[in-house]
């Protein structure tokens, strides 16, 4: 049993007494502690809501009009007395019933895993280090770090706080974020006023700080007030949505041509009444696709797995569909395009240029530079945590021979101004010593000296200027350093203004962050998919512009700024962003811009992102795509997809598995569809024309079911196809059923209409044996969906070849699958009793196999003249 942690009025305690309440300390809990109080305090989650019970969730398989229509068969049917009719259609509608049972199960299973895979992270500190911990695993006594975009992951006591502003509104409904801090107020402080209390689920919009933990799971404040929010994406999607429409105007359309074909019946015929309720049974069994919605959902659930499989992570299910209509990806580098794996190359001091092998670390001038980038840091040596550029920084360490804990306990902080995209650099002060550290072009604009080996000198900008361009060019990203001394020691930095002017340059740190090997044949392959790739970096224009050249990304190397993009109204860059590939010195702001620009122009854009200030860009992108490692929870709330390794090929492999589950669904289509229309064909040609029915209500729902639970679930398992990079992005305005689908539709389900009554009314002619006729139909149109299954498993690729005939051996099994029942309905004495049917010759099955191949060669022959005729067909 769970005990609870004990409850205090923490926020009027200090900082100091909530570490000795929780007996804990600054350099935070070690592992065995920590263990033992998860023991005690169990996870930090909250209760899950319970499930729906199996009955519930039964039930609501029945709501569904398709079924209703089905059900009011089975009734008209018993009240003819067709007993057997009514037994296999309501057995029918069980069965499909418990199939979406099952699905639904699945699919929410398959949904949790995903939700496993993007559980939040916090940054703890245990055994005196920093790590990146699971959320859950938070006990009371952590000590956490956040930053800007983290999500709070569990209530804290703060212990530091510089310049955090946290986003309450989930938790007080505030409407805009508070200023945080780390002193104690009153106890009888309103909840929304404890500005020394970050609670779980609140934004960090802003700043840094650290905390204590204090409450986790159920005993937080949002875990004492709410109950637990359903988090398990359901399953309707546009494209079930588009479906279920389908299924309701079929309803409506079938009732009325079922009523106008037993009429005519009636009066041509003058068909007994019995006979033409029967035949509208048989119309409607015939003519409902009630194994469409279970394959597409089934589908579907098994792309997210194959996307999932390679780290590409569905949040919303519709991006699957979203997914193939992708015209442009817009990119950041680092970390995606790139390995972000930074590594100091050159450094830039007043006393020369420099590998960091060569460097002279017996220089003053030069052991200042590496003081201050050791200083002005938050890595640390051996976390898991650290920010590449920061830990990359630690390197300097040992060529200037400077211990990074001896520099730091001798120079402590004492005041800090977080790194922020809007400022573009960072500053702490230790004593009088202030130093900053950032973005090249804002350090140099507050330099006024610079330190060189004999002092301070005047700076000569213009000249640093052309070196940093210098080493810009050859695609080296770069940082300046800077210091000043203040005339009384700094215990504070709360914003820009505390600063004050005239720094001293120390020099700038080139580094190297080579492109993924894998990145450049990504990006081919989205060009050959007509998708244009965009990369949008903060880094220096000339650093990008040779990021992009090594990519194979921009011919012409033209690179648009920032600062230009502000220059540019909504027209004039709408224009400019179908030009431009590469974008440098960019804001978030200037994202959402582009973003923005794009769609303008038509465009469906996939935005990626990792940052708090990109999620309106994320959210405003038809895909917004997040990063899984470096992202922030801000971040992967707004987006569609994350990416589980922060891999631009992962973005294009996401974008080949959502084109082929689109490809599966659109083959479900045109498998299914085609033998449904056939059948009610039939049945209304035998009405209309006086005769027999060439197959009864129960025999349609044998042909449905088992081609639905063998043959068409086999295509859901169909693998990607080799061109499906090769062709143009799908329209996104393109419904299921394209003017493609359609005809494929219509002149298959004619032909088998033609076989399937020919066959039927050649045997009655020869025999005059009904039961003998319907076996042949009834296996006639299975054999005929039989081959068609080959046919739409490529779309308009030839279906025989080796290579397709081979690549999904579940087509295979479920063949045999299928045979064998057909075998059974054929020949077992029960399955002649309940469905009419009688034994074949070894003759019979040779004529039936004669009339349905060439049908498959038929269907090879217009996919011939689709790719010939309309190349760009889709």
């Amino acid at each position: 049993m769970r005990h609870r942690a004990p409850m205090k009025s923490w926020h009027a305690l200090s900082a100091a007494q909530s570490l000795d309440k929780l007996q804990s300390a600054a350099g935070g809990l070690d592992t065995a502690e920590a263990v033992r109080r998860q023991a005690e305090y169990g996870p930090n989650a909250l209760p899950s809501s319970p499930p729906r019970p199996w009955w519930r969730r039964l039930l609501a398989q029945f709501h569904n009009v398709l079924i209703y229509v089905l059900i009011a068969a089975a009734t008209l049917a018993a009240a003819l007395a067709h007993w057997v009719d009514a037994g296999v259609i309501a057995a029918v509608v069980i069965a499909n019933a418990l199939i979406g049972l099952v699905q639904e199960g699945k699919a929410e299973r398959a949904m949790e895993a995903i939700g496993r895979m993007l559980a939040m992270k916090a940054q703890a500190r245990r055994d005196n280090r920093w790590q990146n911990i699971p959320a859950e695993e938070l006990v009371p006594g952590d000590i956490v770090r956040l930053r800007a975009g983290d999500r709070v992951p569990a209530d804290l006591r703060l212990l530091e706080a510089h310049g955090l502003r946290i986003d309450q509104a989930a938790l007080t409904g505030e409407s805009v974020p508070v200023e945080k801090t780390a002193e104690p107020v009153d106890e009888d402080t309103p909840l929304g006023d404890r500005r020394c209390l970050a609670h779980s689920g609140t934004l960090v919009g802003g700043g840094q700080a650290t905390g204590v933990v204090v409450g986790i799971g159920s005993d937080t404040e949002l875990g004492r007030i709410s109950s637990m929010i359903e988090t398990v994406e359901t399953v309707t999607t546009p494209l079930l949505r588009q479906v279920n429409r389908f299924g309701r105007m079929l309803s409506a359309v079938l009732v009325i041509f079922t009523l106008a074909v037993i009429s005519l019946g009636l009066l041509l015929h003058d068909m007994p009444v019995d006979e033409g309720f029967l035949a509208g049974v048989a119309l409607i069994v015939a003519a409902i696709p009630e194994g469409l919605p279970a394959i597409i959902t089934i589908t579907l659930a098994i792309g997210v797995q194959r996307m999932a499989a390679r780290q590409s992570i569905i949040r919303r299910l519709p991006a699957v569909e979203t997914l193939g209509s992708v015209t442009t990806i817009c990119s950041d580098k680092t970390g995606t395009l790139t390995r972000n794996e930074l590594r100091v190359r050159r450094v830039l001091g007043t006393a020369g240029d420099f590998t960091l092998a060569d460097l002279p670390g017996e220089d003053s001038s030069i052991r200042a530079l590496a003081e201050a980038a050791l200083l002005c840091n938050e890595a640390e040596p051996g976390s898991s945590s650290n920010d590449p550029i920061e830990f990359a920084l630690l390197a300097l360490a040992e060529p200037a021979r400077l211990d990074i804990e001896d520099l730091r306990h001798s120079s402590p902080r004492t005041a800090v101004l977080p790194f922020s995209s809007h400022r573009k650099f960072m500053a702490t002060a230790h004593g009088r010593r202030l130093i900053i550290k950032g973005a090249p072009e804002t350090i140099l604009d507050r330099c006024t000296h610079i330190l060189g080996t004999d002092g301070r000198e005047p700076i000569d900008v213009e000249d640093w200027r052309a070196r940093l361009d210098s080493l810009a060019r050859d695609g080296l990203r770069m940082l300046a350093l800077a210091q000043r001394q203040a005339d009384a020691p700094i215990e504070t930095l709360d914003d820009e203004a505390a600063l004050g002017e005239e720094f001293d340059l120390l020099g700038l740190v080139g580094f190297a962050d080579p492109p993924r090997a894998e990145v450049p044949a990504s990006i081919r392959t989205c060009r050959e998919a007509g998708i244009r790739v965009k990369m949008i970096t903060g880094d220096h224009a000339a650093t990008a512009g040779a990021i992009a050249r090594e990519l194979g990304l921009s011919a012409d190397g033209t690179v648009l700024t920032g600062p230009e993009i502000d220059r540019l109204d909504d027209a004039a860059l709408a224009e400019r962003s179908t030009m431009v590939d590469v974008y440098a010195r960019t804001s978030p702001e200037h994202k959402l811009r582009l973003v923005t620009a794009l769609q303008a122009r038509n465009e469906v854009v996939a935005m990626t992102g990792d940052g708090a200030n990109d999620a309106p860009a994320l959210k405003r992108a038809d895909i917004g795509v997040a990063m899984g490692i470096k992202g922030t929870e801000a971040a992967r709330q707004a987006a569609e997809m994350v990416l589980a390794d922060d891999n631009f090929s992962t973005i294009a492999a996401g974008i080949e598995e959502g084109r082929g589950v689109y490809d599966n669904i659109r083959k479900a289509v045109l498998f299914i569809l085609p033998t449904n229309g056939a059948e009610a064909l039939v049945i209304a040609l035998a009405v209309l024309a006086g005769l027999a029915l060439p197959i009864t209500p129960v025999q349609i729902l044998w042909i449905n079911m088992a081609t639905a639970v063998t043959l068409a679930l086999a295509l859901a398992f169909e693998p990607t196809e080799g061109d499906v990079m090769r062709r143009p992005p799908r329209p996104p305005s393109e419904g299921l059923i394209t003017g493609f689908v359609a005809a494929r539709i219509v002149w298959v389900g004619l032909v088998l209409t033609g076989a399937t009554f020919a066959l039927f009314q050649w045997s009655m002619a020869g025999s005059g044996d009904e039961a003998l006729a319907r076996t042949l139909a009834v296996n006639l149109l299975v054999a005929g969906e039989i081959v068609y299954l080959f046919n739409c498993r490529r779309l308009f690729a030839p279906s025989l070849t080796l290579e397709a005939l081979t690549a999904n051996r579940w087509a295979w099994v479920m063949v045999a699958v299928l045979v064998v029942l057909q075998l059974g309905f054929t020949y077992l004495p029960f399955a002649q009793w309940v469905f009419g049917t009688t034994g074949l010759s070894l003759w019979h099955w040779l004529l039936i196999l004669a009339l349905v191949l060439p049908l498959m060669l038929l269907v090879e022959l217009e996919k011939w003249w689709w790719r010939n005729r309309r190349p760009a067909a889709s």
